[in-house]
């Protein structure tokens, strides 16, 4: 059986590296370890040790989780130009996308499981044995929304990786319909996530039309930018063949995506800081501070600055294709919007409380090792899952004929993306 013998084949290329892949493995492994021992902590003592009270009774954990679902959501970047349009510099990266997308679903469920204070209680949502409420509940409606686009995307992932195992192209016929399906799936879990904020109407911050389209053009911003780093780390160390076209077109999408996620920025501050009523209060407590009380000003002005200044750098072609200032705007962009949409988005809601109160949360030292182990723990489902797909991917498991026909174009007349490659090598020289 080909597809037995090259899919153990791979996964014992995991066990196989050299000192920097292994280095890796060992420090992810030593944040789990670290952040599983914080966890039992808070299992057995319950959220008493973390920071959250009655007044923000969401926090770290949340935010996290909040950020990683436009991760996971951004996937669909790739997903359109690579298989709707067939763009071939997209097409041949895609499936990695798609790898990450299913860790940030993984990560997203270790969050809201570690934000639970009795996460064994998880037993009342599950169908038959519990009661889930749908479609009343949002939380309902997140629960299979974000089930249901981690099961498209080990689909389509096991789907690839199981014909190339085989020596045999993907069949659009098969995979198509998924496409169809985890496109407007992959807008619906930031939208629902959205609502979850959105219809708490004594939230008065998060009680806004704006919110959801927001949540959407940030993703498009922060998850992509995420991917591009990962993307040149890859065809550094790995076999995987990864363009500068696709790695600059990804780029583009992003500053159209920031342009969207700035202006509806814009318009919600105008309506705010215009119409000066009562539900004010969140948003100058994030710029400004509220009496006396100013612990995310440092970060909401630092986010803003760094967000302004990504923009500008993917917006000018010079920039955007030069890979120093390119990563320097990756890495501001994942950093503003990481704050805005998380730490920014949580806590302002909970300020002031309905009693009037402002409780000034910060994170514990439990909820900081509990998150770094989580995301250590995406990390290194990412990491082996990669480690397990190169050699499939590339056909470095088949033989030399089975490995060209892999290779080989499904379209042979489509050439808009050589044409494209030509045409923007000769602007850049």
């Amino acid at each position: 059986m080909v597809i037995s013998k090259n899919f153990f084949t791979a996964l014992k290329s995991i066990t196989q590296g050299g000192r920097l892949y292994f280095t890796w493995l060992v420090i992810l492994a030593a944040l789990i370890i670290n952040g599983a021992l914080k966890y039992s902590t808070q299992f057995s003592q319950g959220l008493i040790v973390t920071s959250l009270r009655d007044p923000v009774s969401w926090g770290f954990y949340i935010s996290n989780f909040t950020f990683l679902v436009g991760v996971a959501a951004a996937a669909v970047l790739l997903v359109i130009p690579a298989y709707l349009y067939h763009f071939k510099p997209i097409k041949e990266i895609v499936l990695f996308g798609e790898i990450l997308a299913i860790s940030a679903i993984c990560m997203c469920l270790m969050f809201v499981t570690a934000d639970m204070g009795k996460p064994l209680v998880v037993w009342h949502l599950l169908p038959i044995i519990g009661k889930m409420n749908f479609p009343s509940s949002l939380l309902a409606w997140d629960v299979i929304v974000l089930n249901g686009y981690l099961i498209l995307n080990l689909t389509a992932v096991f789907y690839i990786l199981h014909r190339l195992a085989h020596g045999k192209q993907y069949k659009m016929s098969f995979l198509f319909p998924i496409v169809l399906i985890s496109i407007p799936w992959a807008i619906s879990i930031h939208t629902v996530t959205a609502f979850l904020y959105n219809g708490l109407s004594s939230r008065p911050f998060w009680n806004a039309s704006i919110l959801a389209p927001r949540f959407i053009a940030s993703a498009l911003c922060s998850g992509p930018a995420l991917m591009l780093i990962i993307f040149q780390i890859l065809r550094r160390v790995s076999t995987i063949q990864i363009t500068d076209t696709a790695i600059f077109k990804i780029a583009e999408l992003i500053a159209y995506a920031m342009a969207v996620n700035l202006f509806l920025f814009a318009a919600e501050v105008f309506k705010e800081f215009y119409s000066q009523s009562i539900h004010l209060a969140p948003m100058e407590y994030m710029y400004f501070g509220l009496h006396g009380h100013h612990n995310l000003v440092f970060w909401m002005r630092l986010a803003f600055a760094f967000n302004v200044t990504a923009f500008l750098f993917f917006l000018i072609p010079k920039t955007r294709e030069n890979f120093l200032t390119l990563n320097i705007a990756c890495v501001m962009v994942i950093i503003g919007v990481y704050i805005e949409k998380g730490m920014g988005l949580i806590i302002p809601g909970f300020i002031p409380s309905t009693l009037g109160e402002i409780y000034e949360y910060s994170p514990s030292i439990v909820e900081k090792s509990v998150a770094i182990g989580i995301w250590a723990c995406g990390a290194m489902i990412f990491t082996l899952f990669v480690k397990f797909a190169i050699p499939i991917y590339t056909g470095a498991l088949l033989p030399p004929e089975d490995k060209e026909k892999i290779h080989a174009p499904e379209h042979p007349s489509r050439r808009t993306d050589d044409l494209y490659e030509t045409a923007h090598q000769d602007r850049r020289h």
